[in-house]
């Protein structure tokens, strides 16, 4: 399944996400490219990304150039590794489908499942409940593509989150191995379905800001926001951790994978609130501005903050924005998503 996902990505990618890419006016192009400097470029390669202060006046009397124009220098030789919009676009494209896919699949799937209107039919005759092919497919399709985003992370676009998404990555391939080996695939599945809902609209939310549809971004990411808030910090802990640490608790008792289970539940919620805390200061931001401001998880450095930087070079103050070490992703993403 991690195959054929793979697999899946390169081919919807090529076919599909390009052409509607170039059909919606998105170029090719990444950032302006720096001036071929071989000093600057074995600094950059060797030393250091962002020289410091000192650094920076040495490098200036070496070459004789102005502070402001090494700083320039160092800040597009940063962005130019950076991806295009266009592969963007074809990351989010891929990710909104299968997203948008499995999450009705579920909600199908759930609809005529006893479960899914009384969370208590999770512990019955537990751990003696049939395994359908129709549950298995599903959860394996799951673990496969969170397979899929633990692998990919070090090779996708690099975001400010990418020890917090690691966690997540890891937590959620756990629960879902976990789950599965001792057949809590029920109550797996209400998770999963859950987590399922707000992602591909956060993704249709970048690919409107791809294609430069400003406030059809604004509402994907609104949406998104409400949809999160409601299912991670009110459905989720009064549904899920609810019927996992005391209906389980009444109707099965505290077998000894409980623990382990309920904590790799708990580490989800914290990651929850961390997220929604972000999501509503980008959208607080988003209602005093008039539109949703830049990813605060955003590793491209604007003009703005060289400019930033470099008013402040007369005061002896060299500091530079710092790059951002996934994706979803990610999860906390605003505004400007070419800044991803």
């Amino acid at each position: 399944y991690l195959v054929l996902i793979q697999l899946f990505l390169g081919n919807s990618c090529r076919f599909i996400a390009k052409p509607c890419a170039i059909n919606l006016g998105i170029q090719d192009s990444g950032p302006h490219r720096a001036q071929p400097n071989a000093i600057l470029e074995k600094v950059f390669t060797s030393i250091t990304k962002s020289p410091d202060a000192k650094r920076l006046e040495g490098l200036s009397k070496q070459l004789d150039w102005d502070v402001r124009k090494i700083q320039r220098w160092f800040r597009h030789r940063r962005n130019q590794d950076k991806p295009t919009t266009l592969t963007k676009f074809c990351e989010s494209m891929w990710r909104f489908t299968f997203y948008f896919s499995v999450f009705f699949y579920g909600i199908r799937f759930l609809w005529t499942a006893p479960w899914f209107w009384d969370t208590r039919q999770c512990w019955y005759n537990y751990p003696f409940q049939p395994l359908t092919s129709r549950l298995y497919y599903y959860y394996i399709l799951e673990l496969a593509f969170y397979w899929s985003l633990m692998f990919s992370q070090f090779t996708d676009i690099k975001r400010k989150d990418f020890l917090i998404m690691f966690v997540h990555h890891l937590a959620t391939i756990g629960l879902i191995t976990f789950s599965y080996m001792n057949n809590m695939v029920r109550v797996g599945t209400l998770v999963l379905c859950l987590h399922d809902a707000s992602d591909f609209l956060l993704e249709a939310a970048k690919l409107a800001n791809y294609a430069k549809y400003q406030r059809l971004c604004d509402a994907f990411f609104m949406l998104f926001g409400v949809v999160f808030i409601v299912t991670r910090l009110g459905i989720y802990p009064f549904w899920i951790l609810n019927t996992t640490l005391f209906e389980s608790w009444e109707l099965v008792g505290p077998y000894p994978s409980w623990w382990l289970f309920n904590g790799l539940l708990v580490t989800l919620q914290v990651l929850h609130v961390i997220w929604s805390y972000l999501i509503i200061r980008t959208a607080s931001k988003a209602l005093v501005r008039g539109k949703v401001s830049k990813d605060d998880r955003s590793d491209v450095e604007s003009s703005s903050e060289e400019e930033d930087v470099t008013s402040n070079s007369t005061k002896g103050i060299f500091s530079t924005s710092s790059n951002g070490s996934n994706r979803l992703n990610g999860h906390v993403a605003a505004g400007q998503w070419t800044g991803e």
